[in-house]
């Protein structure tokens, strides 16, 4: 990249910073953060990543991993990196690729790619280390399967950790205790009609997928993810039946659709879905406000389930997560937490409903709130009842600052929008919804704005 274009990428990415003050995706601009997986340790969310060295990168140029901590998915601090020099590989390299960890018996396991070929690990104390590799040579070997044995994921289900890795077709093996040998002969992974960002249409059988594959699991089934293409399977070792992606045209907001990849916007978007506080969220990279394929972003979405198992279409903009504007409606499925609540799916969108006498929601870092002194608030009930809604910052036994009794009749499926003043509120507040449900009848909160 040019000096002339280097600079012009700068300014450009400045002013948009600066216009957008709400914007925190990517949640740490200009830094090369990509690959990322996202875990909770101690209530605390860590990204676990790849490091691409420079907005100047003519190529893929990874000379570390690192580790970054958020306590809000907002607010993010550099924590640890981990050089090849301090691993097996023992010299300076620059393919250090797809990362992913995992936590057994008060150790903390963190798993590597040497490039396209080989896996290694290293373990620690705490979430951010510091390192050692217990091995001195590699965990995953480039002869153990037919694929390269790299950008593998690791899941965890009853105390028991599986490794998953590959490119074009995958493979899983589960590990033994020590966490650092297999216990199993890797067993391939099969997925009925793939599709990927090489292969669209179904044809393309020697790229029917893609590299950097994930698995997570909500309720009782399994999905198998790479990039933003999925599959499910009600077994862990599959077969897996393939879906869709979570990306789609209609995903973008303005500024954000492009540029992207050769092969177009679903390429490219490597990444690992996690749930913290009852939230499940797609993280993932993007190169929209780089403008560099070698220089990548890590974005984080929300993920919304249908009521057939598929995950919704996610929105991708610079809102991000766990960050809400004052100035604009505020979906409830969107929250950071909540209990007693349980996300629904509408006709054409989400809701959350009460599943509980007492519940709550929080929304941290709602912003622009300076002139706004009344909270409307879209809700509906099917059985309809008496309920009350109280308005308190920063705890749940923090200061009120609204709270209002109500009914609703029987039916009342459609929303209804009610008005709650507020008392004087600072430009950014830590805003939590206390619900209180007098019949024993579910409340369903669509969405909420904040007026003059």
């Amino acid at each position: 990249m040019s000096n002339e274009i280097h600079f012009k990428v700068l300014i450009f990415m400045s002013l948009f910073c600066f216009l957008n003050s709400f914007a925190q995706n990517p949640i740490v601009p200009n830094k090369g953060l990509n690959d990322p997986h996202i875990h909770i340790f101690n209530d605390t969310a860590y990204v676990y990543a790849s490091h691409d060295k420079s907005i100047k990168n003519k190529k893929f140029i990874m000379e570390d991993w690192w580790v970054w901590s958020s306590p809000d998915l907002v607010n993010w601090t550099k924590r640890s990196v981990l050089n090849p020099k301090d691993t097996y590989i023992g010299k300076d390299f620059t393919r250090c690729w797809a990362t992913d960890v995992a936590y057994k018996n008060g150790k903390y396991y963190w798993y590597f790619s040497e490039g396209n070929q080989q896996t290694g690990v290293v373990v620690g104390d705490t979430p951010v280390g510091p390192w050692k590799d217990p091995l001195g040579k590699p965990l995953l070997t480039s002869e153990l399967t037919p694929t390269d044995e790299y950008d593998m994921a690791i899941f965890e289900e009853n105390g028991e950790h599986y490794i998953i890795f590959g490119v074009w077709d995958y493979y899983i093996a589960k590990l033994n205790y020590d966490m650092i040998s297999l216990s199993e002969k890797p067993r391939k992974v099969i997925i009925n009609n793939p599709r990927g960002p090489y292969n669209q249409d179904g044809k393309n059988l020697e790229k029917p997928t893609d590299d950097k594959p994930f698995v997570h699991k909500y309720k009782d089934t399994y999905y198998l993810s790479w990039g933003c293409f999925y599959a499910i399977s009600d077994n862990l070792y599959g077969p897996y039946d393939y879906k869709d992606t979570v990306i789609k045209q209609e995903s973008f907001a303005k500024g954000y659709d492009a540029p992207t990849w050769p092969n177009g916007f679903l390429q490219g978007r490597h990444g690992s879905f996690f749930e913290w506080n009852n939230q499940w969220y797609y993280t993932y990279c993007d190169i929209s406000q780089t403008g560099n394929r070698y220089f990548r972003d890590t974005f984080i979405s929300y993920i919304h389930y249908k009521e057939n198992g598929e995950m919704a279409t996610i929105r991708v903009d610079g809102v991000g997560v766990g960050n809400y504007n004052a100035n604009k409606k505020i979906e409830a499925e969107e929250y950071f937490k909540a209990e007693g609540f349980q996300k629904k799916e509408g006709k054409n969108n989400f809701f959350v409903e009460t599943i509980a006498n007492k519940s709550f929601l929080y929304f941290p870092n709602i912003k622009n709130l300076t002139d706004k002194s009344k909270l409307k608030i879209n809700v509906a009930s099917k059985n309809g009842g008496k309920f009350a809604i109280e308005i308190v910052k920063n705890s749940l036994k923090g200061q009120t600052i609204a709270n209002k009794v109500f009914d609703l009749p029987p039916n009342s499926i459609k929303t209804q929008e009610i008005t709650i003043n507020l008392e004087t509120l600072k430009y950014k507040e830590n805003i939590f919804f206390l619900i209180n449900q007098f019949t024993n009848n579910q409340l369903q909160i669509d969405s909420f704005s904040f007026s003059k």
